[in-house]
């Protein structure tokens, strides 16, 4: 059977049956709920009161993902950043190039910031489609979507990893344990920078080969344009008017935010959501042309962001009951019973690919998962370095279809989570093959 009819049969499947990612946050509870109630000593109020303490502990990251898909939403529709996307875009002649050609632009992105590689590639892959569609070529605007997407998921096995960036600091939880672990053992390994190439050369082409008959192609609705200031007559403005229109004042401001960011990298700062998103803001500032037209790229962008308010804090609430009543840990457990020396590594990749589903936080798993394994290395003599990057190569692999990271690539795009899924779980398959042979065979 060719790819594209697998691909097609997975497609009418969570067509009809996947829900909006909040319905699937809730269900995520409840099942969490009542497992709690069912393996661990913990009451229903007990689970509940864990739920309520943890509700607003992403209330940080939720800020950052939030303004990460504002301001970068923002810098998108300013005139020489839409003039640089379109750019790109043209250099796409047929469907196939831009399947291809967007996947690896995401994956390239996510090597170096994970964040740059998950909203960059959801806004390219309008622009990219829009132009195609100027030009009479015929693409399928989910599956271009899901390449973004899909290419983004290298991102936890590139430099702003957080488990192989925290194993490397001097302070860490673990450091009494197992010491410092450095990138020469994790994300700069030999082992690992084979697989990166592995993926980037397998899912675009696995991607390309799933896209659909011209004649059942989804094309791009929607208009890719910089969000104009409204045009008005400087004669008749007032003091006020004229401050509000004047370009010096974006200006100014954004220069501050560059020379910050600028100084802040040369004094060894890392690239991470903070540092992204004062990029961002520097950037929408130095190019819109007033602070009312940025005003109104900024609006204009926060309208897409109110699916934030409430899922990420649902998936705070479940982390809190899966740590707080030890359900986490009975898990894993259970994942260390069958393993030994040469297999925990492949264990614990399973164990963190289900467990991402339920706590999806690299830190926030790692608290819970990272203990239980490195005592579990020690006393079966695995490798600690390759079974820490089983968790990270076990999260990096469910995130294919996890709701949580969609939600921004959804919000940015128009699309609903069935739109995507289907070929989502087509690319959860072959990456799931991937690693798994990697973890037994080398």
């Amino acid at each position: 059977m060719k790819l594209e009819k697998i691909a097609n049969i997975f497609v009418k499947i969570a067509e009809r049956c996947i829900p909006d990612p909040l319905v699937i946050a809730i269900g995520l509870t409840g099942l969490c709920f009542i497992a709690v109630l069912l393996f661990t000593p913990y009451t229903a109020i007990q689970t509940i009161d864990a739920w309520g303490a943890s509700y607003w502990s992403l209330l940080a990251f939720t800020a950052q993902m939030i303004l990460i898909l504002g301001l970068g939403h923002v810098v998108a529709h300013t005139k020489p950043i839409n003039n640089l996307l379109l750019k790109i875009a043209t250099t796409f002649n047929s469907a196939k190039t831009a399947y291809i050609g967007l996947t690896l632009i995401a994956s390239l992105c996510s090597l170096f910031s994970w964040g740059v590689g998950l909203i960059v590639p959801a806004i390219l892959s309008c622009t990219i489609a829009a132009n195609l569609k100027e030009r009479g070529i015929v693409i399928h605007f989910p599956l271009l979507v899901c390449c973004g997407y899909s290419g983004s998921l290298v991102g936890m096995l590139g430099l702003s990893s957080t488990i192989p960036l925290l194993l490397n600091t001097a302070n860490h939880f673990l450091i009494n344990k197992i010491g410092i672990i450095g990138l020469n053992q994790t994300i700069l390994s030999s082992w690992n920078i084979s697989l990166i190439i592995i993926i980037m050369t397998l899912i675009p082409l696995i991607l390309y080969r799933c896209a659909p008959e011209r004649k059942a192609c989804i094309e791009f609705t929607n208009q890719i344009n910089p969000n104009e200031a409204p045009i008005e007559d400087p004669k008749n403005h007032h003091l006020s008017q004229k401050l509000e229109n004047s370009k010096y004042l974006t200006l100014a401001l954004g220069s501050f935010a560059g020379i910050y960011s600028l100084q802040y990298f040369i004094d060894g700062g890392a690239l991470d959501l903070n540092s992204l998103n004062m990029i961002f803001v520097a950037l929408g500032l130095l190019f819109s042309d007033s602070p009312k037209h940025y005003i109104i790229l900024l609006s204009n962008a926060a309208k897409i962001a109110g699916p934030f308010l409430i899922q990420y804090p649902l998936y705070a609430g479940l982390m809190g009951m899966m740590a707080a009543s030890g359900l986490a840990e009975i898990f894993i457990d259970g994942f260390v019973s069958i393993s030994n020396a040469a297999t925990l590594p492949v264990w614990t990749f399973f164990s963190a690919a289900i467990l991402n589903i339920f706590i999806p936080s690299a830190g926030g798993q790692w608290a819970v998962q990272g203990p239980i394994m490195t005592e579990a290395a020690i006393i079966l003599g695995a490798d600690i370095s390759r079974v820490s990057m089983a968790v990270v190569i076990g999260e990096s692999w469910t995130n294919a279809i996890q709701p949580l990271y969609m939600i921004p690539v959804l919000a940015i795009t128009g699309l609903s989570i069935r739109d995507i899924m289907g070929y989502s779980v087509i690319v959860l398959i072959a990456m799931g093959a991937i690693y798994s042979t990697a973890l037994l065979l080398f």
